[in-house]
């Protein structure tokens, strides 16, 4: 389904060339899709087709551009609320989306920035109506200049990555030595299985953030559909250590594609907290994706103890944006943060009663 197709604009390379934007809805032309998030160095598994229908099933299309005939740049959009695109966010358990641009085709930076700049912009331009957008871009997007211009906003977030899993005994030497102890310790008193069933992971994410006063912050059909569809297309598995009662220490699920593996969720158990099995899960797993993907990444997290944690397993800090732009009118600003500070109180005051 075409949208708004801008005139012919005269390229960097100095030719003019159609360039056309076009909303691909599920279904339509996902393997076209899938090969040019292979190609482009900002695509991971979060942007493809597979990943989309999983956290969004109904409730995604992609934004590309078209240069006489192929992708150039596109943008996965997914929205809450019935109608499409009134609000454009990022899914649950989903890290980066974002713009995806193609390799740069010019030997000179120069031209190869006005190109980006121009896709960008492009891009911007087609963005179907919205009341709210929020995206998280891939750590390898790193202009986001034109939407400045476009008055969004930006903060900067962190991941962890370890970005060259060929030598594995380089990269576990790089654990910090509390982190191989750890390993030493867990080895002594779990071992290591894969392919927790879907039922068994969830439940018991549940049953270890309960015992931390915690609730679980995505439902059961959404989890089984990324685990459905990552073992269906050979992206996803997870790891789990168990003592010689039977009790589980730990859980890990992982998701990965030629690219990058990535550590979606754990679930560690506090009464095992010390045991040193989430580390050794993590090694595990790492020595295992390392045979068909490149990289690792941690997932990063803003929260202290957990930055600290991945920082020690060898990772390196890779800065993300997190772009956003609020259409409300200021009236129905004012009410939304009324609710959420409504709802905190009376969150707070719910805690305290307890």
């Amino acid at each position: 389904m075409d949208t708004s197709a801008p005139p012919d604009r005269e390229t960097s390379c100095g030719a003019a060339a159609p360039i056309l934007t076009e909303m691909l809805w599920p279904g339509v032309n996902s393997q076209e899709w899938d090969d040019f998030v292979t190609l482009s160095s900002q695509g991971s598994v979060f942007c493809r087709s597979w990943w989309l229908n999983a956290v969004a099933p109904g409730r995604h299309a992609v934004l590309v551009l078209r240069n006489d005939g192929r992708i150039v740049a596109g943008m996965p959009l997914t929205w809450t609320g019935p109608k499409p695109f009134e609000t454009i966010c990022m899914p649950l358990l989903t890290q980066t989306l974002g713009v995806l641009l193609e390799p740069p085709r010019s030997p000179i930076y120069a031209r190869n920035l006005a190109n980006e700049m121009e896709m960008m912009e492009r891009l911007i331009e087609a963005l179907p109506p919205f009341r709210e957008l929020t995206i998280q871009c891939n750590y390898r997007f790193m202009n986001w200049l034109p939407f400045y211009w476009a008055e969004f906003s930006q903060t900067t977030r962190y991941t962890y990555v370890l970005h060259d899993l060929t030598n594995l005994d380089a990269v576990f030497a790089a654990f910090a030595h509390a982190k191989r102890k750890n390993i030493r310790k867990a080895e002594r008193v779990v071992s290591v299985h894969r392919d927790l069933s879907c039922d068994e992971f969830y439940d018991n994410h549940v049953l270890t953030l309960r015992k931390q006063g915690e609730k679980i912050a995505y439902d059961h059909a959404l989890f089984k559909r990324i685990y459905e569809a990552a073992y269906q297309n050979n992206s996803g598995r997870s790891w789990y250590a168990i003592d010689a009662d039977r009790n589980i220490h730990a859980a890990i699920f992982v998701i990965w594609d030629p690219k990058s593996a990535y550590y979606l969720i754990s679930s560690i158990d506090p009464d095992f907290r010390n045991s040193g099995a989430a580390t050794l899960l993590i090694r595990d797993c790492i020595a295992h994706v390392a045979g068909f993907t490149s990289k690792f990444d941690f997932e990063g997290s803003m929260i202290r103890g957990v930055e600290r944690s991945f920082r020690n397993l060898g990772g390196i800090q890779a800065p993300y944006f997190r772009i956003a732009k609020d259409n409300r009118s200021p009236w129905a600003k004012l009410c939304s943060k009324a609710s959420r500070l409504v709802s905190q109180y009376v969150r707070r005051g719910r805690e305290v009663e307890e």
